[in-house]
């Protein structure tokens, strides 16, 4: 079966949003959806996730899942606006645990804020099968951007989250907390021994000045033309090419706000006394 994938893109954070479905009326997954954060004005808005619902609408879809492949650093999710609206069960890798006891210290979260991973509804192990009403799916645990990314085979495609970019645009970063370019390496060679024709959709594109943006390849043209992994690249090139890359990179905009936001399934802590809600910032953490 050949899925019908709906892709949204958001230009402000390079974020790939996708909705995936059989048909008109079936049954439907929302991956890695984008909830909207203005960094000047600390301010959130639910455009990027308001376009999805209309869709979902428009489709007639009933929402069985929203997945996010990792904890991202790079934008909110939208995941728990959308579980309101749309329903579904938010899920995610069951090393989000791992993540969350890294950044629980860095942020002073509070007391009760629990390591198990207990905010999402489901954390899914590495080669668990579920379902998509009558499509089946498949969780591959990838990490080496982070410890806990998740990719999601869905019948013939197969979503990276930040494993791959497309391959003019190579692979992601791997020094953030717990990440690693050997492992990175190791999780992509996983993904590159699927069939050739294998459809991948990336979570960013950051695409240069000569195309406008792409989110769609095959397992072929990653394994023929990756920038950083492709033409039989070896693990030690890849590694050295990775971690002298990284020390060059600057934080994400959005990482001080989207760590606190997204180890909590995309929820706010409460709000303060006075009703309003607070994100921390710590200095000189990252």
């Amino acid at each position: 079966m050949q899925p019908i994938i709906q892709p949204f893109f958001d230009i402000n954070t390079g974020t790939m949003t996708y909705v995936v479905y059989k048909e008109a009326g079936s049954p439907a997954a929302i991956v890695d959806p984008v909830l909207d954060y203005d960094p000047n004005a600390a301010r959130t808005s639910t455009r990027s996730a308001d376009a999805v619902i209309a869709f979902v609408h428009e489709q007639r879809l009933r929402v069985e899942w929203i997945l996010e492949t990792h904890a991202h650093a790079d934008h909110l999710s939208a995941a728990p606006y959308l579980k309101r609206e749309l329903g579904g069960k938010i899920a995610i890798g069951e090393s989000i645990r791992t993540v969350q006891g890294v950044f629980k210290k860095i942020f002073d979260l509070e007391p009760e804020f629990q390591l198990d991973g207990s905010q999402f509804d489901h954390l899914f192990s590495d080669g668990e099968r579920f379902m998509i009403g009558e499509i089946e799916a498949c969780a591959l645990f990838v990490p080496g951007h982070t410890p806990a990314d998740m990719a999601y085979r869905i019948a013939d495609s197969v979503f990276v989250g930040d494993t791959l970019f497309m391959p003019d645009v190579g692979t992601a970063r791997c020094d953030f907390p717990g990440g690693s370019a050997r492992t990175l390496y190791r999780s992509i060679q996983r993904l590159l021994t699927l069939d050739p024709d294998t459809r991948l959709f990336v979570c960013h594109d950051y695409p240069p000045s000569t195309r406008g943006p792409r989110w769609q390849s095959t397992v072929r043209e990653q394994r023929e033309q990756n920038i950083h992994v492709g033409g039989g690249k070896t693990e030690d090139e890849f590694v050295a090419m990775r971690e002298a890359r990284d020390a060059t990179l600057g934080m994400p905009t959005l990482i001080v706000p989207a760590i606190q936001v997204n180890i909590r399934a995309g929820h706010f802590p409460d709000a303060a006394g006075n009703g309003t809600t607070y994100l921390k910032i710590p200095l000189n953490a990252f």
